[in-house]
């Protein structure tokens, strides 16, 4: 098992995990809650580059050649350039004129989406994950990481609090009311 860079043929594995993690979110931006679309959406914009949701901005955990967890995380001061493509796509695919809030800021490197395949879940794989990003960003680039869960899944906010985050605030998205968490050094 080990952590790499994603490329574009993960593509489509990013995709379903990103989608594991945020598919109400999804439904939202696109307009319909059917997971079909959902998938192809966002396997559009995984197998793109310079987007938020690009396998540039992503980190794969592989276990004998199968992609098995997803993370995405980028530099917050680039969310409304990452998100343009989008954006224009979701006007004019759905005809939505959806503009979601912003979720992330300047000063922090975003973990928008991260998510263990199922089959592999309570292995200690994500926490595995979320450490080498923090040892990444925090402690090699010297960055602050930020990100944010539901309000209503402690699984989850006691995973990142065990590994050191805090939380820093809340935030909305598309009428979600979730929690802001930081990890500095």
């Amino acid at each position: 098992m080990h952590i790499r860079k994603a490329t574009r043929t993960d593509s489509k594995a990013i995709a379903e995990l990103l989608l594991t993690a945020m598919e109400t979110i999804v439904y939202e931006f696109i307009g319909v809650a059917d997971y079909n679309e959902a998938l192809a959406f966002l396997e559009h914009f995984t197998k793109q580059q310079n987007n938020q949701y690009s396998y540039q901005n992503c980190y794969v955990v592989e276990n004998e050649h199968q992609v098995i967890a997803a993370i995405n995380c980028y530099d917050g001061a680039c969310l409304a350039s990452l998100r343009q493509s989008i954006q224009q796509y979701i006007n004019s695919h759905y005809n939505s004129t959806l503009n979601p809030e912003d979720e992330t800021e300047p000063g922090e490197i975003y973990i928008d989406s991260f998510a263990v395949i199922k089959s592999e879940q309570g292995k200690g794989i994500g926490a595995m994950l979320l450490k080498f990003i923090i040892q990444t960003y925090v402690y090699k680039q010297h960055n602050i990481l930020g990100l944010l869960v539901e309000e209503h899944n402690p699984k989850a906010e006691n995973l990142y609090i065990n590994l050191g985050f805090k939380i820093v605030g809340t935030r909305c998205l598309v009428g979600k009311r979730l929690k802001h968490l930081q990890y500095t050094a």
